[in-house]
């Protein structure tokens, strides 16, 4: 072999290895590639569980839902589920503080027997006082009576039964309220089976409101979608001038009750009968406007104890 010289070493250069490495491609290298790629996604994107940040944190974040988010989170794992149990009552205290001021003043919750001083339940349950009640004598057709062994019978707790009881009737029927589809009458004195079983239903749903801080933050919130809906639909309606509460669309879409602070009209009339969702724009009880103070007063929580003292005497 015919050695190189120095000259011809010079004008070939620095020899540079170029060969690419054979590309193996087979089943068994694809699957490894893929478990590869796999591993490193599951470290790069990891995580974190909101339960596992600090406890004030994750109360913090609750409150800002609305109470049928927090039922459905509560629906994700037991985990989950165990923590919102435990610490509704501190949930739906912040959750009410900006989302519910009003409607929380004006629905508030009937007293359980359980909660009333036993030396004075038996005046309360008495054959005396009960024959007083006009809910027991001609009961409403859309409410059904409290019942005297869960719940005070005073004037006071029986008004905010059938307030809590009028919510979820007033909900269920909004769907025709919108569409401008007539809602069932019922005649004088007649109770159907689809109306018993409405009613019952809708009692149901109080009593877990009065055992669950939750349940009744879910109630106010079914209210004011109930009311913000009824506002929009007499907005709309251009033959309606009586007065009527100011709604923006931001506001109505914000889940929060503040609009209902400003001056409107009058809302405590009871919808005696079905008849009256059709004209019932905002119903909100046990308040009041004050031309002096130019703001809505609002029934004490203390007016329960005063109707007990007043039956006992």
């Amino acid at each position: 072999m015919r050695k190189i010289d120095a000259s011809e070493e010079e004008e070939l250069g620095e020899l540079e290895d170029k060969t690419e490495a054979l590309t193996l491609r087979s089943k068994r290298t694809e699957r490894a590639r893929k478990r590869q790629a796999k591993k490193a996604s599951k470290s790069t994107h990891k995580t974190r569980d909101p339960l596992s940040l600090p406890y004030e944190l994750v109360l913090e974040i609750l409150g800002y839902l609305r109470p049928s988010d927090v039922f459905r989170l509560a629906r994700v794992s037991k985990a989950y589920h165990k923590f919102i149990t435990e610490e509704q009552r501190l949930i739906v205290r912040d959750i009410t503080a900006w989302r519910y001021v009003c409607l929380d003043k004006c629905f508030r919750l009937p007293v359980i027997m359980d909660d009333i001083d036993p030396s004075i339940r038996h005046y309360v349950q008495s054959p005396e006082h009960q024959d007083l009640l006009v809910s027991h004598k001609r009961p409403f057709q859309h409410i059904q009576p409290p019942d005297a062994a869960e719940v005070c019978t005073c004037l006071t707790c029986v008004l905010r039964w059938s307030s809590l009881c009028l919510i979820v009737d007033f909900s269920y029927w909004q769907r025709n309220l919108d569409v401008g589809e007539p809602i069932p009458m019922i005649a004088r004195g007649k109770q159907p089976v689809w109306n018993q079983s409405l009613i019952t239903t809708n009692a149901a749903i109080v009593h877990k409101a009065l055992r669950s801080p939750l349940w009744h933050a879910r109630l106010l919130e079914a209210h004011l979608d109930s009311t913000t809906r009824s506002i929009r639909r007499h907005a709309e309606n251009r033959g309606n001038k009586r007065r009527r509460f100011q709604m923006s669309k931001e506001e109505m879409d914000s889940g929060s009750d503040k609009f209902l602070e400003r001056s409107g009209p009058p809302s405590i009339d009871i919808p005696f009968h079905r008849d009256n969702y059709y004209m019932l724009e905002a119903y909100l009880p046990n308040r009041g406007w004050s031309a002096a103070l130019q703001g809505w007063m609002y029934a004490p929580a203390e007016q329960h104890d005063m109707d007990l003292q007043y039956i006992v005497r």
